[in-house]
C-alpha cells in the first residue's frame, strides 16, 4: 500500500529499465509521478506496463517531451518537487558523430534545469550518470578503486575509441555541465549525481534492456558480444532506492558513485556455473583469452555514508534477471526459474 502522498516528482525516460523502475519504486513509496516518453503521435508505443502499475491510475501522469526539444519538458516538470533526469540517448554503434549526440545531451539536460528553475518548485535534481563518466582513461595503477574524484578523460575516448566511447563523452560531459548549473547559486536549484555501472535485476519494460543481457552474457550465449573482461554491477533495486535517497537527504553534495560489486568475467562464470549447472558456460581457459577493456573498481563510500546500504548480493542480482528472462521468454530453460 501507498504511504501517505510525499509530493510531485518527475521521472525523465519513463519507459526504459530504470526509469520505469524508478516510477514502480516512487508509486510505491507514495509519491506522485510525472514521467516523460518520447513524442509518439500515432500511440504505437504500449506503455501499459507504466500506466498498469500500483497506484498509477491515480497517481501517474504521462508527458511527451523529447531531448533534442528541452522546451518540451516543461509540462512534466510543473509543479513538482523533485526531478530525476534518467533520460540518455544509447549510441554504442556511434550512428550518429558524437559530437551531434553531446550537444543534444547537454543542451537537453540544461533546458531541463532551467524548467526546473522557472518553475519555482522544484527544490533538486538527481542526475543519472554512468561509470563510464569515471574511469575511461589511462591509467596504470587504480589501486583500490576510484572514487567521485575521478573523471573520465574526453580526450583520451575520442583517440581511442573504446566501445561505447560516445556514449561515454556525453555522459561525463553532461554530468560535469549539470554539476556546474547547480554550483551556480543564482539558480536556487540543488543538482547532484548518482553514477551507476551496469544494472542488473528484473524488468518491468517489455524489451530486455542491454544491461542486462550485458550482465546476463554468459547464459545468453553472446560471448562474441563481450568487450570487458570484468564488470562494475549493481542490482537495479539498490540503484533505484540510492535515487529516493538523493532525492530525500537533507544535504547531499555532488557525485555519488553506486557500484557495490566488481567480478572479472571468470568469477561471473563461476557463480554462474553453480547458480545454473544446466546451461553450457564458456570454459574459464576460453574467458582467459577473451582481450577486453578492464575496468577498474568504483568506490562507494560516499553513498554509505550518506546512510545508504546495499540489500542484493551478486546472486540476488543474476536470481531476479534470471527469473525475469524466463517469465518473459528471453530465457527459454523452464528449470531455472525456481
Amino acid at each position: 500500500m501507498a504511504q501517505e502522498n510525499k509530493g510531485r516528482v518527475c521521472v525523465t525516460g519513463g519507459t526504459g529499465f530504470l526509469g520505469s523502475w524508478l516510477i514502480k519504486t516512487l508509486l510505491e513509496d507514495g509519491y506522485t509521478v510525472n514521467t516523460t516518453v518520447r513524442f509518439d503521435p500515432k500511440r504505437k508505443r504500449d506503455i501499459s506496463y507504466l500506466t498498469n502499475l500500483p497506484n498509477a491510475s491515480e497517481n501517474l501522469k504521462v508527458f511527451n517531451a523529447d531531448l533534442s526539444k528541452p522546451e518540451s519538458f516543461k509540462e512534466a516538470i510543473q509543479d513538482c518537487i523533485g526531478v530525476f533526469h534518467v533520460a540518455s540517448p544509447i549510441d554504442f554503434e556511434v550512428n550518429e558523430p558524437e559530437e551531434t549526440v553531446t550537444k543534444r545531451t547537454i543542451d537537453g539536460a540544461l533546458g531541463i534545469l532551467e524548467a526546473c528553475k522557472d518553475s519555482k518548485t522544484v527544490k533538486r535534481v538527481v542526475y543519472t550518470s554512468s561509470g563510464s563518466a569515471v574511469c575511461c582513461k589511462e591509467y596504470e595503477d587504480e589501486g583500490d578503486g576510484f572514487d567521485e574524484s575521478s573523471w573520465s578523460d574526453v580526450d583520451f575516448l575520442r583517440k581511442v575509441k573504446p566501445f561505447g566511447w560516445s556514449y561515454a563523452v556525453s555522459k561525463t560531459l553532461t554530468e560535469k555541465a549539470m554539476l556546474e548549473f547547480g554550483e551556480n547559486n543564482d539558480n536556487g536549484l540543488e543538482v547532484v549525481s548518482l553514477i551507476a555501472p551496469l544494472i542488473v535485476g528484473p524488468f518491468i519494460c517489455p524489451k530486455l534492456p542491454d544491461s542486462v543481457e550485458k550482465g546476463l552474457v554468459l547464459l545468453l550465449g553472446n560471448k562474441d558480444k563481450i568487450s570487458i573482461t570484468n564488470f562494475h554491477m549493481v542490482h537495479v533495486d539498490d540503484v533505484t532506492r540510492a535515487h529516493i535517497l538523493l532525492l530525500e537527504h537533507p544535504n547531499p553534495k555532488g557525485r555519488y558513485n553506486c557500484s557495490p560489486f566488481s567480478i572479472s568475467i571468470e568469477e561471473m562464470a563461476q557463480i554462474l556455473s553453480v547458480m545454473y549447472p544446466e546451461f553450457e558456460i564458456p570454459p574459464i581457459d576460453e574467458l582467459k583469452e577473451i582481450k577486453g577493456f578492464k575496468l577498474p573498481r568504483l568506490i562507494s563510500n560516499k553513498l554509505i555514508e550518506a546512510g545508504f546500504e546495499f540489500k542484493n548480493n551478486i546472486q540476488d542480482m543474476f536470481k531476479d534477471a534470471v527469473e525475469c528472462c524466463v517469465d518473459k521468454g528471453f530465457l527459454s530453460d523452464p528449470s531455472i526459474s525456481n
